[in-house]
């Protein structure tokens, strides 16, 4: 049997929308996934909010973004953003 060389990462990685940018270093990113009621069968909209690491701190509210995780950096703050897929629309 022979071990193939695949591109898989083993770290997790959600993509959600940015919040709140009101911290130094850190953005505060909705995670939104479509999950379906045990009883009844209907899909509901289940979210969660991460605090993600922002070296940078060059990201707004309303910016679409990759969180991967990472070893805890503070006592809330355990993802760091990886990349940034879509930049808000400017009103």
């Amino acid at each position: 049997m022979t071990q193939e060389n695949q591109n898989t990462s083993l770290t997790r990685t959600l993509v959600g929308k940015v919040v709140s940018n009101k911290m130094q270093k850190t953005v505060t990113v909705l995670v939104e996934r479509r999950e379906k009621h045990p009883l009844y069968g209907k899909f509901v909209l289940v979210s969660k909010k991460y605090h993600a690491h922002n070296e940078m701190g060059d990201l707004n509210e309303g910016d679409t973004v990759e969180i991967a995780e990472s070893r805890p950096i503070s006592k809330t703050k355990s993802w760091k953003v990886t990349k940034v897929v879509k930049k808000a629309d400017i009103i």
